[in-house]
C-alpha cells in the first residue's frame, strides 16, 4: 500500500512485533521521556479491536499510528501517531493520518465517528473541520525516588480536614456499570466521554470490558452524601430520589508503568471529572497513595493531572514545591464524522 505525496514515497504495512525496535528508535525523547508507546506496543498488538500501521520511506520506518474500535464498533479512536525526527514538518504526519482515515472509511463502514486527542495549539484546519468535545488543563509532576515519601507527606498535609471529610469509594465492576447508567454520568462527563490518559471512550456498557482490562483505579465521591454506595443504589437511570445530587466527583488512575525518562521512574495518569477543588485535592492524594503501593523500592514517579481549567490554580498550589514541568498544558479531545469529506 502506497501514498504518493510531495514528500518521498511512503509505504504502509500492518505493524508487527518485529517492528518494535526500529519503531522505538524514532520515539526517543518524545514528551520529555514519558512516551507510553514503548510499554503499550505489544499489548496493543493483542487487542482484537485495534489495527496498527508502520510507515516506511525507502525501507526505513519513519512513522506509526493505530486505531481501535470502541462504542460498540461505531467509533474509531486514533492513537499513537509517531513521526521520525528527520521527517517532521514535511507533511508525513498528515499522510499517515489520511491513510488511517481511508482504512477506517473503507474497511469499517459501521464507524460513524473518529475520535482523537491533541495537546495545545492544534492546527487551524483541525479546529475548523472537527468538533472539540473537551479541553482540560494538564499538570505534569515529577517526584524523584529520594523525595517520594516526603512529598507524599507534604501533599497529605495540604489536604485539610474539610477536604478529608469527603466520602470516597473505590468502585468495582458492578458499581462502574451503575455509574454508566446514572444521571451523574451526564453531569460529570463532557459529551458523555471518559478520558483515561489520552484515550477518549463513551461511558457505556459496551466499553466496560475494555476499561476493566486496563485495571484502572476508579474513585468516586458524592459531596454531602454519607454513603457513596447508597447513592449508586438510588441514583439510577430515571431516578430522582433523595440521594440524587447535581454534582459528584470521579477520578481515574492508571496502573503505574515505566517510562524512558530514567531508570525506575513510573508514570501515572490521574484523570479528574468534576469542579469541586476540595474533592480534586483529596482524589489526587488517594490516587497517588494507591498508585505507589506496589512500586519497587527506590522508584520515582511522574504523575499527570488532567482536570477542568477552573481547577488548574488550586491543583498547581497543591503541587507547589514538587517538580512541575510544563512540557504540555492542555489536553483537547476532537471528534469528526466519517461521512464528512
Amino acid at each position: 500500500m502506497s501514498v504518493l505525496t510531495s514528500v518521498p514515497k511512503i509505504d504502509f504495512s500492518p505493524a508487527t512485533a518485529e517492528d518494535y525496535d526500529e519503531l522505538m528508535s524514532i520515539s526517543g525523547g518524545l514528551f520529555n521521556g514519558t512516551d507510553y508507546v514503548p510499554l503499550k506496543y505489544h499489548t496493543w498488538l493483542k487487542e482484537p479491536q485495534r489495527r496498527m500501521f508502520v510507515a516506511r520511506c525507502e525501507g526505513k520506518v519513519v512513522g506509526f499510528e493505530s486505531f481501535i474500535l470502541v462504542d460498540g464498533g461505531t467509533t474509531a479512536v486514533v492513537e499513537g501517531l509517531r513521526v521520525a525526527a528527520e521527517m517532521r514538518r514535511r507533511g508525513v504526519g498528515g499522510v499517515i493520518e489520511r491513510f488511517c482515515w481511508d482504512v477506517i472509511c473503507s474497511d469499517h463502514p459501521e464507524v460513524k465517528i473518529v475520535r482523537f486527542s491533541r495537546s495545545e495549539n492544534p492546527p487551524a484546519i483541525m479546529v475548523k473541520t472537527c468538533k472539540m468535545i473537551t479541553c482540560k488543563a494538564v499538570i505534569p509532576v515529577f517526584v524523584s525516588a529520594d523525595q517520594l515519601e516526603a512529598k507524599l507527606r507534604l501533599l497529605e498535609s495540604r489536604v485539610n480536614n474539610e477536604d478529608r471529610s469527603k466520602k470516597l469509594s473505590v468502585l468495582g465492576p458492578e458499581e462502574i456499570l451503575r455509574f454508566f447508567e446514572s444521571k451523574t454520568r451526564g453531569q460529570l462527563l463532557p459529551g458523555g466521554l471518559l478520558v483515561q490518559g489520552w484515550f477518549p471512550i463513551a461511558a457505556q456498557k459496551s466499553n466496560l470490558d475494555l476499561l476493566l482490562k486496563r485495571e484502572i483505579v476508579w474513585i468516586y465521591s458524592h459531596p454531602g452524601d454519607s454513603s457513596v454506595s447508597a447513592s449508586f443504589s438510588k441514583v439510577t437511570a430515571g431516578s430522582d430520589g433523595p440521594h440524587a445530587s447535581p454534582e459528584g466527583f470521579l477520578s481515574l488512575g492508571s496502573q503505574p508503568f515505566p517510562v524512558p525518562i530514567a531508570d525506575r521512574v513510573y508514570y501515572i495518569d490521574i484523570d479528574l471529572f468534576g469542579n469541586d477543588p476540595s474533592c480534586a485535592k483529596v482524589h489526587v492524594l488517594e490516587q497517588l497513595k494507591i498508585g505507589v503501593k506496589g512500586l519497587p523500592a527506590g522508584s520515582g514517579i511522574i504523575f499527570i493531572l488532567y482536570a477542568e481549567e477552573s481547577l488548574r490554580t488550586e491543583l498547581a498550589q497543591l503541587c507547589e514545591g514538587l517538580n512541575i514541568f510544563y512540557f504540555m498544558r492542555e489536553q483537547i479531545i476532537f471528534e469528526r464524522e466519517t461521512r464528512y469529506d
